[in-house]
């Protein structure tokens, strides 16, 4: 565990940039006072905020550049046009150099995918990174990936995943040997895609000491919390991310009407206001920000655009963690354990195949 964790921060990603990201910052170091930052933008915008928060300011450093990455960017502009001087590339640039731990950014996801793929590389035997985040359940908390970072995959990008998300979740939770499942249209070994069919055999076959794989999970299972780790590619996950967000702010929606009916149901919510409370807790956005780039050779983390000065405090919490626990040197632990878990699927894979 590193004495002082160093977090890189674009603060000109996100809707309103450093007026959330500085103080989000300040909200964490207050959980975690061995943060120091670097904190990559326009220094004009960013000094006036700064010096509301006197304890931020003396564990920060700013590194000025005036160029962000837009929102409309597709991922090969941002590159063409942000490489080696937007605040973007500067945050993911001091963790290649080694000056920071983790850099953590809520700006263009494929912009980021793209640039931190491109300067940091992925680790030996992972074809494509991975966005993981942590999903609230019936029974606690949930790993779930890829959230979107690619579309499609083999099984052998599946089962890299399965690897990853459980060596988060072992960071995370305090477990030996988390439960993975894998996202699937039936719980019977006979459904979905040829790849996910053949991860799971190899799965089932290798029986990694790292993981105990427990089959296929449908849609339901996620919010059930039917395992540690739920593994999915890219364009399914998304899928359920954005469904599930959808229907919490419904859910929130369609309650507060209730609520508003009648004086009786206005009543009703007075005797039942911390049941409420918890319930807004439970279900709010913010407090499961901050999806963890995997596979790559240094650790990123996504913030929702969108998010406030609290909910960018939970993003930094998650690379405070990835860091401070050392996720990246666990991950690499767990892929070349007994010759390298990974290859060792690959020849399971090719045996099945």
């Amino acid at each position: 565990m590193p004495s002082k964790v160093r977090i890189a921060l674009d603060a000109m990603g996100g809707d309103v940039g450093s007026a959330v990201v500085i103080p989000g910052a300040a909200i964490s170091l207050q959980r975690h006072r061995d943060s120091e930052f670097l904190l990559v933008g326009d220094r004009a915008r960013i000094e006036p905020e700064l010096d509301r928060h006197p304890a931020l300011k003396a564990a920060s450093k700013i590194i000025h550049t005036d160029v962000a990455v837009s929102g409309s960017d597709k991922p090969r502009q941002a590159l063409r046009r942000g490489r080696k001087t937007s605040s973007m590339w500067l945050a993911i640039d001091a963790v290649k150099k080694g000056e920071a731990d983790v850099a953590i950014s809520a700006g263009n996801t494929g912009a980021l995918m793209a640039m931190a793929r491109f300067h940091l590389r992925t680790l030996p035997g992972i074809d494509r990174p991975a966005i993981s985040a942590i999903w609230p359940t019936m029974r606690g908390e949930s790993v779930v990936l890829d959230l979107g970072a690619t579309l499609g995959g083999d099984a052998h990008h599946l089962v890299s995943m399965a690897v990853m998300g459980a060596a988060k979740a072992s960071v995370l939770f305090n477990k030996k040997r988390p439960t993975v499942g894998l996202l699937n249209i039936g719980a019977e070994e006979i459904k979905g895609h040829e790849e996910i069919r053949e991860a799971s055999e190899i799965l089932r076959a290798r029986n990694l000491p790292e993981l105990d794989y427990i089959g296929f999970v449908e849609g339901d299972g996620i919010g059930k919390g039917l395992a540690d780790v739920i593994v999915t590619e890219g364009f399914s996950g998304n899928i359920a991310l954005k469904a599930a967000e959808g229907t919490a702010r419904q859910m929130a929606e369609l309650l507060r009407n209730e609520m508003r009916r009648s004086w009786l149901s206005k009543l009703g919510y007075v005797f039942a206001r911390s049941a409420f409370q918890a319930l807004r807790d439970k279900m709010d956005p913010n407090k499961s920000n901050g999806g963890v780039l995997l596979g790559l050779n240094g650790v990123v983390v996504k913030s929702h655009g969108g998010t406030n000065a609290e909910g960018f405090a939970y993003a930094i919490d998650v690379g405070y963690e990835m860091a401070h626990y050392d996720l990246l040197n666990k991950i690499n632990q767990m892929l070349n354990r007994e010759g390298g878990a990974l290859s060792s699927v690959q020849a399971a894979q090719e045996a099945v195949s």
